[in-house]
Order: structure tokens, then C-alpha cells, then sequence
């Protein structure tokens, strides 16, 4: 066959090419079911090739279904094979750079929800690592537990108890790869489509397009200088079944709910027996005065579910979560757990364990909290000189991003999208509205910022894209 050849220059092996050219021939239609193909020693001979590689292609289609061997008869195009077109429609690419929250491309300056890649201790990590991994034996083999690793929850438990003040057993402790892992065990376990959920407004978007997604309707609850407006949500939607809330650190507006509030809530709760989700986001970095206690610590009545994560006190990449449950839900997440089997990786399970116990953790956490505070005032500095009053900064007590006002008129949005075009990872306030009335302001992340001049330059890159 003149349509059949093969190419020195092609990284593809000749058996390949062969196989390629014959399935493209049918598909073309040059090749019709039910015609004969050539012999293998007439075809090598034409191709200068050994026998061999003319049937190992032969094979191949064969075993594929495209040809069918009639011995002495030779070889044919399989008569059951239709006459379509065999290989798939090329498509166009879709930017999914642009609306992945997380797309493994290179950190930007002023990104959120990234702690100080520099300062990780990975020489002490690795070590750690590397031992327990010598150490691993049968456990490190077998189908792991779906509630997490013990050693981690034993570790944990008492973490929470020392730091956050959460009385809780490993055993109602569960590791996901995540919050948004949390938020997913959760609406397993307990979600009904359609139950109602108040949601901070302004607040996390991944976490409420998740519970959206999940079946939840959402019912936006305003965000004041106390936090969430409890009174509101009652107002709103009284015997919603779940109310999603950062307590200690609010995403994104930095400030805590009061302790009225927090009364207010789980009264609420126990009366409605209702779920509170309760992220703890942030909660380890606070720079004035002590870190306030988990809402949790609170909860004489098990209406709360505590989420945590290390990524942020750690890295991200770990993918390293906690969820705490009242003792009575311990089986049925544990049966939902089970039937998941979305496991997070046992190595830095029991290495993040070995951190925590051997006292690296609670020194890491010292050193981040210093760290972030200076970070912090060196980028409120440069932003106070480049921009003379334009951009009203919030310093709340703690958190790892700071938030800029802007005046009236101004369009965060397009400041935004103008920054990350300049390679900036700013984002805009109004985006984390779930309702019309949105305050308009700039999210910037200060961990990475590392000496003034990368402070004093960025904060003039920044006021580069107020100008368009």
C-alpha cells in the first residue's frame, strides 16, 4: 500500500507507525471493512523491515478488533468495523488559569492563603520525614485508616486542648485532605438538599460554592466590626440547620466575633438544633495579646464542628485538615469517612505527628507570629508612603493579609483583574459578597514580603494599576 511508510526521523517505533498508518487509513476511509491488507512478508519486503515488526503491528489490531485473520486467506479489515472516523476531535484549550482557585502555577506576590515559604524549616521536615519513613512498616502498607492516622489525632487532641481550649478524644478527630475536604465529609454525613445555611457575608467563596454545589441553600448573614450579625440570621432564616462562621479571625474583614455573639450563636443552635461549622481560620496568628479561644471551647451542648488545616501554619501542600465532631457522630462520619477512602498521604501524617510531639510545631508557630508582625508593619509602611491616603488600610490584631478601602467609586474588580495582569495576586473585596451590598477594598497577602525594598516595590507596582 502506497499510503503505508514509516520514518527514521519519527520518535514513535516502526511496529508503532505501522499500526498509526493502517487505523488512520480506515478512518480516512482508504481502508474499507472487509478489504485485504497486505501479507506480512510481502509488506516487510516493501518497507524493508524485519517480519517481526510487521507482526507485532498486525497483532495489535487484531487484538484491537481492526483486522481479522483468515490464514491462508490472509489478513482483512475487520466486516463488523464501521466506516467513522477513529481518531478523537482535537479541542480547543480552555484557559483554565483563569477561574481555578488552585492551578499549581507559581505563587504571586500579595497571593492570600500562602504562609512564608521561606521560613519553613524543610531541612528539619525532611529529616523527620526521612526517619519515619525508615520506621514504617506493615501500617505504611495496608489500606490505611479512613479516619486518619492515629498518631496525628492523638497528637492533635492534645494540641487542641492546650492551645484552643477544644476538650475532644482522637477518636473524634478525622484528617481530610483539606477544608473544603471537611465541608465534604460534613455535607455527607449530615446535609440534606436544600437544608438552609447562613453563610458570612462577606466570606470564604470556595466554601460557600462548595455547600451551594453540595445541596445547601445559602442564606448571607452580614459581617460587622462584632462579626457575624447573629440577630440577622435569625431574622432571616430562624430554623436554618447549619451557620457557617470564622470566629476567631474572619475571612476576609480580620475581625472577631464578640462574645455576645458567640453566646448568641450556640444558644441559637441548641434551640434549633442546628449545626455550627466552625473554621478556625487563621486563629494561630494574632499579634496582640494572647489568641482567643475556639468558639468550640465554648459548646456545652456538641453543636459545633471544628475545622482546622495546616496549611497555612505549615504549607499547602500537605493538604493536611482536621475535622473535631461530637462524640454521637463519631459512627457516622466514620461510616461516610469509610466509604470516601479519600485519604491524605500517611507519610506527612505521621511526620507532621512527630512535629507537633517533639515541640517543633508550637516553636514554628512563635517564630511565624514574630515573623508575620514585622512583614506586616513593612507593608503597611510602603503602602502608607505610595499611596498618601487613596487606600485606608484595616490593621486588625491579627490574621495574614491585610485589607485597603477604597473610597466610594472606585472598582476593586478592575484594580484587580488590572493587578493580575501585572502578575500581582491582589483580589478584590467585593468579590467575597454573596448579596448586592458589597463594600469595595483590596485583599494583599504580607507573608511573603520579605525586606522593605520588595515591600516599597511592590506597593509601587500596586498604585501602577490604579492608573489602568
Amino acid at each position: 500500500m502506497k499510503n503505508i511508510s514509516v520514518s527514521r526521523e519519527e520518535s514513535a517505533p516502526f511496529y508503532r507507525q505501522i499500526y498509526l498508518r493502517f487505523r488512520t487509513s480506515i478512518s480516512d476511509g482508504l481502508l474499507q471493512p472487509g478489504d485485504r491488507v497486505p501479507s506480512v512478508r510481502a509488506l516487510a519486503s516493501e518497507l524493508n523491515l524485519a517480519r517481526g515488526t510487521i507482526e507485532t503491528a498486525y497483532q495489535l489490531l487484531i487484538n484491537e478488533g481492526y483486522f481479522v485473520g483468515r490464514g491462508a486467506a490472509g489478513t482483512v479489515v475487520s466486516p463488523l468495523l464501521k466506516s467513522a472516523p477513529i481518531a478523537p476531535k482535537t479541542l480547543p484549550v480552555s484557559p483554565l488559569q483563569d477561574f481555578l482557585v488552585h492551578s499549581g502555577a507559581e505563587p504571586l506576590p500579595f497571593q492570600m492563603g500562602l504562609p512564608a515559604l521561606d521560613a519553613f524549616p524543610r531541612k528539619l521536615w525532611s529529616r523527620i520525614a526521612s526517619s519515619e519513613l525508615r520506621r514504617s512498616s506493615l501500617d505504611g502498607s495496608i489500606y490505611p485508616d479512613a479516619r486518619g492516622h492515629l498518631s496525628l489525632r492523638t497528637a492533635l487532641a492534645g494540641y487542641l486542648a492546650v492551645s484552643r481550649g477544644i476538650s475532644c478524644t482522637p477518636g473524634q478527630i478525622f484528617i481530610a485532605a483539606g477544608y473544603r475536604a471537611c465541608l465534604d465529609l460534613i455535607s455527607r454525613s449530615l446535609l440534606k438538599p436544600g437544608d438552609s445555611c447562613w453563610v458570612e457575608d462577606p466570606g470564604y467563596f470556595a466554601a460557600r460554592d462548595f455547600l451551594r454545589e453540595a445541596g445547601a441553600t445559602l442564606i448571607p448573614v452580614p459581617v460587622d466590626v462584632q462579626g457575624m450579625v447573629v440577630e440577622d440570621g435569625v431574622r432571616r432564616m430562624p430554623d436554618a440547620r447549619f451557620a457557617v462562621v470564622t470566629p476567631t479571625h474572619h475571612s476576609p474583614l480580620c475581625v472577631a466575633l464578640s462574645m455576645p455573639r458567640r453566646q448568641a450563636l450556640l444558644e441559637w443552635a441548641n434551640c434549633q438544633e442546628s449545626w455550627i461549622i466552625e473554621d478556625d481560620y487563621d486563629s494561630e496568628y494574632r499579634y496582640h495579646g494572647r489568641p482567643l479561644p475556639a468558639l468550640k471551647s465554648l459548646d456545652a451542648q456538641d453543636r459545633v464542628l471544628y475545622c482546622g488545616t495546616f496549611s497555612k501554619v505549615l504549607m499547602p501542600g500537605l493538604r493536611l485538615a482536621y475535622l473535631v465532631v461530637p462524640e454521637e457522630l463519631v459512627p457516622r462520619f466514620a461510616e461516610i469517612a469509610d466509604k470516601m477512602h479519600s485519604h491524605c498521604p500517611q507519610l506527612w501524617q505521621v511526620t507532621t505527628a512527630r512535629f507537633i510531639e517533639d515541640g517543633h510545631f508550637g516553636r514554628h508557630l512563635k517564630k511565624m507570629r514574630n515573623l508575620y508582625a514585622d512583614r506586616r508593619q513593612l507593608l503597611v509602611d510602603a503602602l502608607t508612603a505610595k499611596f498618601s491616603g487613596r487606600l485606608s488600610i484595616d490593621q486588625q490584631v491579627g490574621g495574614m493579609h491585610l485589607l485597603g478601602r477604597l473610597d466610594e467609586g472606585i472598582d476593586d474588580c478592575a484594580i484587580a483583574d488590572n493587578a493580575k495582569r501585572k502578575g500581582l495576586g491582589v483580589q478584590a473585596l467585593s468579590r467575597w459578597y454573596l448579596s448586592s451590598s458589597t463594600k469595595r477594598g483590596l485583599l494583599l497577602s504580607f507573608t511573603n514580603v520579605s525586606n522593605k525594598a520588595q515591600a516599597m516595590a511592590l506597593a509601587g507596582r500596586l498604585a501602577q494599576t490604579f492608573a489602568g
